[in-house]
């Protein structure tokens, strides 16, 4: 088994959170041999101000080069799909952004192929690495709270406020039909079912569109790119995405979640808040106090519990690096996920039961997407659909023993 610092990477995407995965990987120690753009003028160009490595002519001569073992994808998400599929055809391991592709048919098919392919495959959920989420779920699974009644909660965002706000992801031929759902929602949903264990089992959505006509720049505008970046000439265009969405699951056994989705909230820079309610007790996490876990309690005065590896639940204190007092941020998630994915990257495969969520991850968002796309359409609750239960899930991971 190598060590991390012996495997070699590559990323294709320079945007922001493309230069975060740069950034995360050379933190772990593993050497980013180059990175794939829009254009290599364009990557050259953004090298002035980030620290990027020499740039690949084209995503071909990235997958050609025997020297990277890992390709990991942050492009706009109408290519995801097809350039996880080629580098795992390549031989190379993927942790791919979500979404992994704009329909679950696609979604599915990458699942099979990457499972069949033996590598290792990750979908960039890097929510579920803040040292706090992971000591919830260790509470939850103990049974501190009792039995999972209530989630609520929401993802809000303020920088397609205004009609002169744009990005790539406004348009659905790049980003998917589902926008604000798709994009900051498939986060909030995917931590719902990793605190708690219980799936998805229905949806009820409402999406609105505020903002019905932007002004598109005539070049490219990174997320969360200031007004001045947006200068100059402008067409308008038509939204047909959602600026916001209220959506309730039902989860398996039962329990019912209730979710507020926005990117046109003013003065949300990225806030997403998680409260898990049990027949005992109750907790909630906010990212922007990502340090704080609070404990809900009846008959006792309620908690707040600090990051402190010193105190964390088994499992969880091996999530954190820094001592108590220390801040951890956004960045450190990207870090812990890839510090997991690595592990099996060494080893060559994946493991039985892999500690980062991978394409079936994925998978199961996308078909949350089309349930809750359905269920806007139609005004009803839509059952989401599973590629497989649980039970055969068990069975696949019994029959590589």
């Amino acid at each position: 088994m190598r060590r991390p610092e012996g495997i070699r990477a590559a990323v294709v995407g320079t945007g922001f959170i493309g230069v975060v995965h740069v950034d995360a990987l050379r933190r772990l120690g593993v050497e980013v041999v180059g990175v794939v753009g829009s254009s290599p003028e364009r990557v050259r160009e953004k090298a002035r101000i980030v620290p990027l490595p020499e740039p690949y002519d084209s995503f071909a001569a990235m997958l050609a080069d025997p020297r990277v073992d890992v390709v990991h994808i942050a492009s706009p998400n109408h290519v995801h799909a097809e350039q996880a599929h080629a580098a795992l055809e390549a031989g190379k391991h993927v942790v791919c952004e979500k979404p992994l592709a704009n329909t679950a048919d696609e979604t599915g098919e990458l699942l099979a192929f990457a499972r069949a392919s033996g590598l290792v495959h990750a979908t960039n959920f890097n929510q579920r690495f803040w040292p706090q989420i992971q000591e919830a779920r260790a509470r939850v699974a103990d049974g501190a709270i009792g039995e999972v009644r209530l989630v609520s909660g929401g993802y809000l965002q303020d920088w397609l406020l205004r009609p002169t706000d744009w990005n790539w992801r406004l348009d659905p031929a790049q980003g998917g039909a589902l926008r604000a759902v798709g994009d900051i929602g498939s986060h909030w949903i995917d931590l719902v079912s990793f605190l708690t264990g219980l799936p998805v089992r229905a949806v009820l959505a409402d999406l609105a569109t505020f903002v019905d006509i932007r002004h598109q720049p005539s070049g490219p505008v990174e997320a969360f790119a200031s007004a001045g970046d947006r200068a100059g000439e402008t067409t308008e265009r038509a939204m047909e995405s959602e600026d916001a969405a209220g959506v309730l699951l039902r989860l398996a056994g039962g329990a019912l979640a209730v979710c507020v989705l926005s990117q046109v909230s003013a003065g949300r820079k990225n806030l997403l808040n998680i409260e898990v309610d049990g027949s005992h007790g109750a907790l909630a996490w906010v990212a922007e106090r990502n340090e704080e876990l609070w404990l809900g309690h009846r008959g006792k005065p309620n908690e707040m519990l600090l990051r402190d590896p010193s105190i964390a639940s088994p499992g969880a204190g091996a999530q954190t690096l820094m001592p108590a007092g220390h801040a951890e941020g956004f960045a450190d998630t990207f870090r812990d996920l890839y510090r997991a994915v690595y592990v099996d990257v060494a080893a060559g495969h994946p493991s039985e039961e892999p500690g980062y969520p991978t394409f079936a991850d994925g998978h199961e968002q996308a078909l949350i997407g089309e349930a809750v796309a359905q269920s806007a359409r139609e005004g009803r609750w839509v059952e989401v659909g599973h590629a497989e239960p649980l039970d055969a899930r068990v069975r696949v991971r019994q029959s590589r023993k």
